[in-house]
């Protein structure tokens, strides 16, 4: 079971959309809701509910963030990551509440050699970093008092809701070789450090744009060979090209995702990864 942040006493005045993934099982306060109990597509619904509860602040987690299923399936990717954040942004602008949005690294396109910053100008290439991308956009048009988070490849949430990178390698330990696509560099972010960053960011009433990654910019590859050192596994980490893999990926991917954060206390990449897999992977 995923580690949880203490109950803050402002954050108990918060309204957490898409509570039931992976960031979402590191909250343990405020208002939880997720797909079943709030359609953010329906602006209707979204209302009622932000009406009803009255919150002073809005996490916004809920996102399709299956960046191949965005790329097969648009109009689902626009209806969930731009028109619901639209729809969020809209009920934080009646109730008068703070809004806070959790955006990506693909809002970029990729192709810069050092960490992107929050001063760069987006470029996104694919369906998913365009439609975050249009998230942020409505963020800002509607709201004075907000905060725009980029993250990019995020872990955590255990065996249970894990399902990007690193959970995939911590299953293939047994194996002799680990293949992974060479030259992908990002930033890392577990998601108990971005909590534990939402909530410092709150109650120190900040507002802008920030991005929260853990500190440093790892390859894919250096990730795994820091997951082999960690357990001790004795697998061989071979890198590949992306075609060694097929037409398993379609959205565009930009060789470098790494971003550099303004927020002085996103703790190393390494010792996040650490923690994660020896307290919820047990390993």
């Amino acid at each position: 079971m995923a580690t949880t942040i203490k109950n803050s006493t402002i954050l108990e005045q918060a309204l957490i959309t898409g509570a039931d993934g992976m960031v979402g099982s590191y909250i343990d306060f405020g208002i939880r809701t997720n797909h079943r109990s709030l359609d953010i597509t329906n602006l209707a619904e979204v209302l009622k509910v932000c009406k009803e509860h009255k919150p002073k602040f809005i996490i916004h987690l809920a996102a399709e963030t299956d960046v191949d299923l965005c790329e097969r399936d648009a109009t689902h990717a626009y209806n969930v990551n731009a028109i619901g954040t639209y729809h969020m942004a809209t009920a934080a602008r009646t109730i008068g509440a703070k809004l806070v949005y959790i955006s990506t690294s693909d809002v970029f396109d990729g192709t810069k050699t050092e960490p992107y910053i929050e001063n760069d100008a987006p470029s996104p290439q694919s369906v998913y970093g365009h439609s975050k991308y249009l998230g942020e956009l409505a963020v800002k048009a509607m709201l004075d008092d907000y905060l725009i988070l980029r993250i990019c490849w995020a872990f955590g949430g255990g065996r249970t809701k894990d399902q990007k990178f690193i959970a995939k390698i911590l299953t293939q330990l047994d194996q002799p070789i680990i293949n992974v696509i060479k030259d992908k560099r990002g930033s890392p972010t577990y998601g108990k450090d971005l909590v534990a960053g939402i909530r410092r960011l709150v109650e120190e009433g900040e507002s802008g744009l920030y991005h929260m990654g853990n500190a440093g910019s790892p390859t894919r590859a250096d990730i795994v060979r820091e997951i082999v050192r960690i357990t001790g596994s004795k697998a061989e980490v071979r890198e590949v090209e992306p075609s060694f893999f097929g037409a398993t990926y379609t959205a565009h991917r930009g060789d470098n995702e790494s971003m550099m954060s303004k927020v002085p206390y996103m703790r190393p990449w390494q010792e996040a990864l650490e923690e994660y897999i020896h307290e919820e992977w047990h390993l």
